[in-house]
């Protein structure tokens, strides 16, 4: 690619950070600098408070113009944030229903008791609401990096709880997350729901967006981006991303 794009989106846990944890000093450096030449975008299965406390916050000494250019679509792109006067505002944010909330809540306990994946002890809760995306964490909202990787390196056990919980409730969008994680969002509403948000807020087209993330296969949470025809670069975790973001800048 010779030309920069003229908006790039990303994955959050596994491609601009480790799950759940800080962005690296690296990261944060060439994320600042691609925020100087173009517009970015955030779009990833954890809640707003996750994008803060693991990037936005972390971007020290990056000027309110550049933040002005950066997008956060938490929770699967169920909602949308810009930044305008110094503060971050909500374009929209979908809500679950308070029925598909407890619906959701429900068949993911149910079948993860019933296919042995309910942990006893856990590190933090497994279920979440977060108003516009039920998710279950299999090891807990604060398990380490290194036990989530070792839990289901083949993503089996993932996928055969989000086929149980997507046949018990049709009407809504049942996604494999991170390495541990389902996410619940109504029918319809995922990451290329997002991209197609991006491209109208934003007035850029598809066709001149690129997605990087680290889920594109198809039975991935950024599968939805690939689908719809947006450019997508594949990667294997942050150092595979802040590497190619440094050669794409020096280009």
């Amino acid at each position: 690619m010779t030309k920069l794009p003229r908006l790039i989106a990303f994955d959050l846990d596994d491609t601009l950070a480790p799950s759940k944890s800080a962005a690296d000093p690296r990261m944060l450096a060439v994320f600042a600098k691609l925020l100087a030449r173009t517009t970015v975008a955030v779009i990833s299965g954890g809640n707003f408070e996750q994008f803060e406390t693991q990037l936005v916050s972390r971007l020290d000494g990056v000027d309110e113009a550049s933040l002005e250019r950066l997008h956060l679509l938490p929770t699967c792109g169920t909602r949308y944030e810009r930044r305008e006067s110094g503060a971050w505002h909500t374009v929209y944010q979908e809500h679950l229903a308070p029925a598909e909330s407890v619906a959701a809540l429900t068949a993911l306990r149910e079948e993860a008791e019933r296919l042995g994946l309910w942990e006893a002890e856990p590190w933090g809760e497994i279920l979440e609401d977060r108003g516009s995306q039920v998710t279950f964490s299999a090891l807990g909202q604060s398990a380490p990096v290194s036990a989530k990787h070792a839990w289901d390196p083949d993503g089996a056990k993932k996928n055969a709880l989000r086929a149980a919980v997507a046949s018990r409730l049709p009407e809504l969008e049942v996604r494999s997350g991170g390495s541990t994680s389902v996410d619940i969002t109504r029918r319809g509403i995922d990451k290329a729901y997002g991209m197609r948000k991006l491209e109208e807020h934003t007035g850029i087209p598809l066709s001149e967006m690129l997605f990087v993330g680290d889920r594109l296969d198809p039975d991935g949470n950024d599968y939805p981006v690939k689908a719809l025809g947006v450019e997508c670069h594949a990667v294997t975790g942050w150092e595979d991303t802040a590497e190619f973001l440094e050669r794409l800048l020096a280009e």
